[in-house]
């Protein structure tokens, strides 16, 4: 956990928003990773002061901070996307990390933002420390990008959805999560950046998407596979059964004499390719499953079947 920010800052919890900014700018002025190449100590100290500032330098996340709502990293179980549209799982988790900021032409850095009003104020300072020339030639300048990461449901993700957002700066963003989105993937937002400077064109949104797994479909490629109980008796005699997919529950036909391992094959029911436009399949692994209580009936009829056997399942291990 970060620590208290007005520590970070070095001011009072009595201290004035002007004092506070005072202070944030004059961290982040002497910490600043441009200022201090290859200084990771600096860099610390620098991402401290901003996360710090994007919760005290704001007047309503202050006062939650020090109602005790937040904590220093901003974590609030309320902080959350609003999603909406096709497919259940659609509640999101919003934006959860860091920005990161790069100057039209310039150079990519990483740095964490827990959201609030201070991507305004680190523009303002780096104007302040590498825009004096461009602002003298009233050269324009695109603004700049910001990165952050966003985590979204497994079946959020295969089904495709809409997400409400709302961003540090307290702009609220409509998200099309299209269908078949893997993890790592990201998103574009284009013009969603930071404002440019002298008439430059805004900097663009990045999102980086991280699916939550599935707690039964595991994805293997655009392959989805699960595994599905059967009963002693629908191994033994077969029939139909009802499964889920990704695209909503199916009917599926269960082999006379199934073993565990059996693997059915459902076309088209994995997820989208996006190159392609084509669905991959869903592969159904059958695993037999024996009551949970002992079966003085089954029991028997184990002992009299097993004795009119004659081939040997393990034969194939022998050496």
């Amino acid at each position: 956990m970060a620590k208290d920010p007005y520590t970070v800052l070095g001011v009072h919890k009595s201290a004035d928003q002007d004092t506070i900014r005072k202070a944030y700018r004059a961290l982040a002025k002497q910490h600043h990773p441009d200022r201090n190449p290859g200084d990771n100590s600096a860099e610390d100290k620098f991402k401290a002061a901003s996360a710090a500032f994007e919760i005290i330098g704001d007047k309503d996340k202050r006062a939650r901070y020090d109602r005790g709502e937040i904590d220093a990293d901003g974590n609030e179980r309320a902080f959350a996307g609003r999603s909406y549209g096709s497919g259940p799982g659609a509640g999101g988790d919003g934006f959860r990390a860091g920005a990161y900021g790069q100057p039209g032409g310039g150079q990519s850095r990483t740095y964490r933002s827990t959201g609030g009003g201070g991507f305004e104020d680190i523009s303002d300072i780096f104007s302040e420390m590498f825009g004096g020339a461009a602002a003298r030639g009233s050269a324009s300048q695109q603004g700049r990008d910001v990165r952050y990461r966003m985590e979204v449901d497994f079946l959020e993700a295969a089904r495709g959805n809409r997400k409400r957002v709302t961003m540090p700066d307290g702009r609220t963003l409509d998200i099309n999560i299209p269908e078949g989105l893997r993890d790592g993937q990201s998103l574009r937002l284009r013009g969603q950046g930071e404002p440019g400077m002298n008439g430059g064109e805004p900097g663009d949104v990045y999102v980086d998407i991280s699916v939550k797994p599935h707690r039964f479909f595991r994805l293997e490629g655009d392959t989805v596979t699960l595994e599905v109980p059967v009963t002693l008796s629908e191994a033994v005699l077969g029939g139909k059964i009802t499964i889920p997919t990704v695209h909503g529950e199916v009917s599926i036909a269960v082999p006379r004499g199934a073993s565990s391992g059996t693997a059915l094959r459902l076309r088209g029911k994995g997820l989208k390719n996006a190159k392609t436009g084509t669905h991959g399949d869903q592969i159904a692994r059958l695993r037999i499953v024996l009551p949970d209580k002992p079966d003085e009936a089954l029991e028997e009829f184990a002992r009299t079947w097993d004795g009119d056997r004659e081939d040997d399942p393990r034969s194939r291990l022998k050496l």
